[in-house]
């Protein structure tokens, strides 16, 4: 499932060139007082500013119930 919306140029500088990207190591998110293994974060980056335009989490599903 493609959770990014189209996007086609970065809200700060007005760039097109955007590219996507993800987190690695420890830089997981995990849900709050529940034990699971948490979940990737993935981005939609401004390749010219750097700015980070969206995030997610790549599986949602590990949060319900977490609230």
């Amino acid at each position: 499932m493609n959770r990014f919306k189209n996007v086609s140029n970065c809200p700060k500088c007005g760039g097109t060139e955007l590219g996507k990207g993800k987190q690695s190591g420890y830089a997981v998110m995990y849900p709050f007082n529940k034990m699971s293994f948490g979940s990737n974060i993935e981005y939609i980056i401004c390749t010219e500013c750097g700015y980070i335009i969206e995030s997610y989490v790549k599986n949602p599903e590990k949060f319900k119930g977490s609230f």
